[in-house]
């Protein structure tokens, strides 16, 4: 039990995939530790399977769960959900609070700068996980983003970022952080290192994730039908998310004639679903650091993943076997590669699982991201720039520290 104990509210707007699997993790921890939590996200969006694990989480925090509807673009509804969770955490006076992707991030900061100017000496905390940070710096988009999050920065008193990757993107499309940063990696819970035993009679391959084209469902359709050409005979495959794309990619599964070979199931488990298929796929477009690419390896799963975001500081020497993000043919390659060698993959498997454990735990996250609300409060016990010294190092990091140092 920390002798500190704050009061903490997480701002996100759609509690469902990675980002929300970090707050969740992050959330049950700063509680055990003995501080006040809650959490505030969108009303309208999450499946049954979601909001059954926010509904678990509400009787988990002391704070509870507020849910507001809040909007995926910037519109003049932002208004009102500002003025709901505004006058939700005015009374509850938080010492903390953490905005969570572009949207969590605007409403905590704002709020908070709020606040202080009531004399609540709230930190706005922030985590872009990605968000605009995906977007290019040269198109309309990233710049209205990427001006609105350098506005931003002035009012925010610390950053937390979930790879290297992120913090490079943030200088580059942004500016340097103004205030206390830290890079801090998504971790994983001890039990979830347990290897996930497959079946002989498992198919072919996996696709977990949401449904849309960021995340390059598309591509492993693409890839599927490109093995059905080549081969004659179309792989196994299944499916395991949702998502706003998701009744596009049933369409290309009946054009591409794939109706028989490929099975849709909503959203599970990520260990559920690894007993489905023999190697996993992650064909994604653009990430952070995203759970499933540290699910599949802690589990000990054969894994064809993208050049993308933090996906390298994972792999660290091992990231040659990354593959290019945005290319079909590359990854129909991929993964023809796994279909006639599936033994190298599993040994794979087994030399990546070994490198995870230190790096990625859900307490070190935790108590890094505690140092940085203390640095944000009382002032940085080092220099500006993101630390990772207290953290052990694994030769995945190694490198992205270096790379750090250096600057």
């Amino acid at each position: 039990m920390t002798q500190d104990p704050l009061r903490i509210i997480h701002i996100v707007r759609s509690p469902i995939g990675g980002i929300f699997r970090h707050i969740h993790d992050l959330a049950l921890s700063q509680v055990a530790d003995g501080h006040k939590v809650g959490l505030i996200c969108d009303s309208t969006t999450g499946s049954d399977f979601d909001n059954l694990i926010v509904d678990e989480l509400a009787a988990a925090l002391p704070l509870g769960v507020e849910r507001v509807a809040m909007r995926r673009e910037i519109t003049p509804k932002d208004v009102t959900a500002i003025r709901q969770i505004y006058k939700h955490v005015s009374d509850i006076k938080p010492d903390v609070l953490h905005g969570h992707g572009a949207k969590g991030g605007v409403y905590a900061r704002l709020i908070g700068t709020a606040l202080r100017f009531k004399g609540q000496k709230t930190l706005r905390i922030y985590c872009p996980h990605g968000g605009s940070l995906h977007y290019d710096p040269n198109r309309i988009e990233g710049k209205i983003y990427h001006t609105l999050e350098r506005l931003l920065s002035r009012i925010t008193d610390g950053t937390i970022f979930v790879s290297d990757y992120e913090y490079s993107a943030f200088e580059s499309k942004v500016c340097k952080p103004r205030t206390a940063a830290r890079i801090v990696y998504n971790g994983l819970k001890p039990e979830e290192f347990e290897p996930v035993e497959v079946p002989e009679t498992a198919d072919d391959f996996l696709y977990i994730g949401m449904l849309r084209d960021l995340k390059g469902t598309d591509l492993f359709l693409e890839a599927l039908y490109n093995l059905k050409l080549t081969r004659g005979v179309a792989p196994t495959a299944h499916i395991v998310g949702e998502g706003p794309d998701e009744q596009r990619y049933r369409d290309m599964v009946v054009d591409f004639g794939l109706e028989d070979t490929v099975t849709f199931h909503g959203a599970l488990p990520a260990r559920e679903a690894f007993t489905l298929a023999k190697c996993v796929v992650v064909p994604s477009r653009a990430e952070a650091m995203p759970y499933i690419v540290l699910e599949a390896i802690a589990a000990e799963r054969p894994l064809i993943a993208t050049r993308v975001g933090g996906i390298p500081e994972i792999f660290g020497r091992y990231s040659p076997r990354l593959v290019t993000p945005g290319d079909a043919k590359k990854l129909t390659f991929a993964m023809e590669a796994a279909l006639e060698a599936p033994g190298k993959m599993v040994d794979a498997a087994v030399l990546l699982r070994r490198c995870l454990a230190e790096t990625f735990s859900v307490d070190l996250m935790n108590d890094r991201i505690f140092s940085l609300y203390q640095d944000a409060r009382y002032g940085p016990a080092t220099d500006s720039r993101p630390s990772m010294r207290s953290a052990p190092t694994s030769p995945n990091t190694a490198g992205a520290l270096a790379r750090r140092s250096e600057r």
